[in-house]
């Protein structure tokens, strides 16, 4: 009897953008020419066509072009690597394939029912705001009223699962503005929302002036959030993440995989790998992309083998970010030690409002979620304390300690 193949996430780095967005700190590059989208297509055929033999095992169930700005790359080369795929690996026919496009780049139907013909069945616009005045103060260079032209076109393509983007704590950005961007996301009719919180990187231009931006505070960050939470709950859209929110059937099949440790396989400059136990990454060099498929060079700019038992933090801090939460059986029978260790942080979490334990999982509330990063940390504190008994324990010659 033949081994059951394993699911399997496919991630393609798009790089490509029309403008560098003043927040933006991903490996992203603006204004690149035809014949350098054409050197990138043919690159990322090739490295998809060399390492298919590594997912030999597996099944992919999601492809996800993510970037920079996929939809700039054209609708011929996006078709081409897709076909790419489709022919090299093992796709499952319910896939979810997402592209990932900015509104102003997505407002043909006609390329889009090329791209829902090709085998792209879902579409994740960032629309980022709806006031004109906040687009413009972080860059981007569509309009409202051009993110309802892409929801019209996706729709008349035939796309029926659609996701928009959204960012609040924008420099002076009232509560009245955010529900003002909600609910017109909202009207549009998405199957799936993200709601992300302003991230001031260093390096970017935003950074750079943070000072005078007008940024709104923690406070004022945390009442925009549980706006968000009040609000989509009220329309039908459950939170299954800290930033996302989805119709019943539609959270992301992709990004789950990330909170779930599951196993999937990057492309291109800057993307991140997780496949048999190892995790890689690729150089952040377009030029050093394309030379090294070429040339067979070196591409790699980290890489680390971990083992399945040491993955327990990673399982923990994943977990808390998603309404699943931490399950105390899955880590018991993971990771082979109890799970009673965290029980009285967590309780005191649950005291203060903090976290709920549903149906024998614990997991964060929304305002949980507001703090989770120091949860997250009591959490992994009790995670060390533990491991420091048990080792002091086997240095003394005690092999009693309970498990």
């Amino acid at each position: 009897m033949k081994p059951e193949k394993k699911p399997l996430g496919l991630y393609i780095h798009i790089p490509f953008c029309k403008q560098k967005c003043t927040y933006c700190d991903f490996y992203s590059l603006p204004g690149c020419d035809e014949a350098r989208m054409e050197d990138y297509t043919e690159a990322l055929c090739a490295h998809l066509a060399e390492l298919a033999p590594y997912a030999a095992g597996y099944l992919a169930d999601t492809v996800y072009f993510g970037g920079g700005t996929p939809s700039y790359l054209g609708e011929k080369r996006l078709v081409k690597i897709l076909k790419t795929i489709l022919k090299k690996y093992r796709v499952t026919k319910d896939a979810e394939i997402t592209l990932e496009a900015n509104p102003d780049s997505a407002g043909d139907w006609k390329s889009l029912k090329a791209l829902r013909k090709a085998g792209f069945n879902r579409i994740s616009l960032g629309m980022q705001s709806a006031c004109a005045e906040e687009l413009l103060e972080i860059g981007r260079v569509h309009t409202a009223d051009q993110t309802a032209a892409a929801v019209e076109a996706a729709r008349k393509a035939g796309f029926q699962n659609l996701s928009l983007d959204l960012i609040y704590g924008l420099p002076r950005q009232a509560m009245s503005q955010w529900r003002k961007s909600l609910e017109a996301a909202v009207s549009l009719g998405p199957e799936h929302l993200s709601c992300y919180g302003l991230k001031v990187e260093e390096g970017t231009p935003l950074f750079a002036r943070r000072e005078e931006a007008e940024l709104p505070d923690n406070e004022a960050q945390a009442d925009l959030y549980l706006c968000v939470v009040d609000y989509l709950s009220s329309q039908g859209y459950r939170q299954y993440e800290i930033s996302n929110f989805a119709k019943e059937g539609f959270a992301s099949r992709h990004n789950l995989k990330y909170w779930t440790l599951g196993e999937y396989m990057g492309f291109g400059p800057g993307a991140h790998s997780d496949l048999g136990g190892a995790r890689y990454a690729y150089e952040k060099d377009l030029e050093g992309y394309i030379r090294g498929v070429r040339e067979n060079g070196p591409l790699l700019s980290e890489s680390d083998r971990i083992p399945p038992m040491d993955r327990d933090i990673e399982w923990l801090m994943l977990g808390l970010r998603t309404v699943y939460g931490l399950d105390p059986r899955e880590f018991e029978n993971r990771f082979r030690r109890r799970f009673r260790c965290f029980l009285p942080f967590l309780e005191k979490c649950r005291e203060a409002g903090y976290a709920v334990c549903e149906e024998d999982r614990w997991h964060l509330t929304p305002r949980g979620f507001l703090v989770s990063n120091q949860i997250i940390g009591g959490v992994l504190d009790a995670l060390a304390a533990e491991k420091r008994r048990r080792a002091e324990a086997a240095a003394r010659g005690d092999f009693r300690v309970e498990n």
